[in-house]
């Protein structure tokens, strides 16, 4: 199998491969959002109960993380990508003919495990090739095309639902799919080596997460990151409530105001390339940590102020969404840069932890007895405070790790 070498450069081509690999678990979730109300209406449940998919999907992409991670870095990262994403093409044709919601929920659990190996193998692939500071260039590079995803996703819900029926978002799920699986089959280089893979057995992976988890060079980084990635989790969460029910958008109008704050995350992570001559990694980590502060505040404002209205909740949601697109390339980047021949297990804890993050910014809003704005602000503001005190033990951390040197 060929391999690619060790470099600090990578190609246009092969930045979008694993951009599309890593964008098609948001894209399965963020493309029927405007269908919950049609399904909950077919399938005879409430809206609530429909998007209590949502979290059953989430969970599958956590524990399907935590699946590959060590299982790519025993065999490398090609052949699990095959599996995944055929298992992922066959939930998709599965999720047409369910006819009850309990079945839904179960085969949106597999369509999960499915398409979240491309968010494990991705960052894993990077890791194998790249520096850190390469890898945080790399992974803005691919957060761009990723940030593409949920603002098109809606948006193309709305208008297959406009001309067909919700069936038809995973026609084009399963077409995404099958494309991807193809691109992989004849483009995927292998990126771990032979002589770089882990012997380690079943009964040893929850060792390995542990000492990874022991590392304060990746814990920190990654707390960062899963925080501050629970601020889209919350969003995700709350969109339609706020957004349809609170302010009365219709399929169409709530595709385009989603898709305008993901907009945000393309920004910023474009910027990153230019503040990346003038700020370090470290850097660009707290001035994204800061902007996601800025918008929750703004959103809190909105919950106690009604009256401030759509304007000042459409600043803050693209603000607080908008410094992702900072936070999540420099901390992954961080986390993962000392982490060489367990790349892939490293990656599969973030990422399953960034989902069970998801999982639990559900439950908080379940929690929360407000009206949706104030309890979408409140949870916000949670994930977003505790973000930033790991990005403050991720800088002093670091000056420790440099008073040492």
């Amino acid at each position: 199998m060929n391999t690619i070498e060790i470099k600090k450069d990578y190609t246009t081509r092969w930045i979008l491969l694993l951009a599309i690999l890593t964008a098609i678990a948001p894209l399965s979730t963020d493309m029927y959002l405007p269908a919950l109300p049609e399904m909950a209406k077919e399938f005879g449940v409430s809206t609530l109960m429909m998007a209590n998919s949502l979290p059953a999907y989430f969970l599958g992409i956590a524990v399907g993380q935590l699946i590959y991670g060590p299982i790519s870095d025993r065999i490398g990262r090609k052949k699990p990508l095959v599996f995944g994403l055929s298992l992922h093409i066959i939930a998709s044709i599965l999720c047409i003919y369910v006819d009850d919601v309990w079945s839904l929920f179960f085969v949106r659990v597999l369509q999960a495990l499915g398409s979240c190996v491309g968010l494990v193998l991705a960052r894993a692939a990077i890791r194998d090739v790249m520096d850190t500071n390469s890898a945080s260039k790399a992974f803005a590079s691919m957060m761009i095309v990723m940030g593409v995803a949920p603002i098109l996703a809606p948006t193309l819900g709305a208008w297959l639902l406009y001309f067909f029926s919700w069936q038809s978002i995973f026609i084009a799920l399963f077409v995404l799919g099958v494309v991807s699986l193809i691109w992989v089959f004849f483009g995927f280089k292998e990126t771990l080596v032979e002589h770089r893979r882990l012997k380690i057995s079943f009964k040893q992976v929850g060792q390995l997460y542990s000492t990874i988890l022991k590392d304060r060079s990746y814990l920190f980084p990654m707390l960062a990151g899963c925080f501050s990635f629970g601020v889209l989790f919350c969003y995700i969460n709350a969109a339609s409530a706020v957004l349809m029910g609170g302010f009365h958008l219709n399929q169409q109008q709530f595709a385009y105001a989603f898709g305008f704050n993901a907009l945000g995350t393309v920004i910023l992570s474009a910027m990153n390339h230019k503040l990346a001559e003038r700020f370090n990694v470290i850097q660009r980590l707290q001035l994204g940590g800061i902007i996601q502060l800025i918008g929750a505040i703004l959103l809190i404002i909105v919950g106690l102020f009604p009256d401030f209205g759509l304007v000042l909740i459409m600043l803050g949601l693209f603000m607080a969404v908008a410094g992702i697109g900072l936070t999540a390339p420099n901390s992954t980047a961080l986390a993962m840069s000392q982490q060489a021949r367990q790349a892939g297990s490293a990656s599969a804890l973030m990422g399953g932890l960034q989902f069970i993050f998801g999982l639990s910014s559900g439950l908080i809003l379940n929690f929360l007895f407000w009206s949706p704005v104030m309890n979408m602000a409140i949870s916000m503001l949670i994930f977003v405070v505790f973000a930033n005190i790991a990005i403050q033990a991720t800088v002093r951390y670091q000056q420790q790790q440099s008073l040492t040197i």
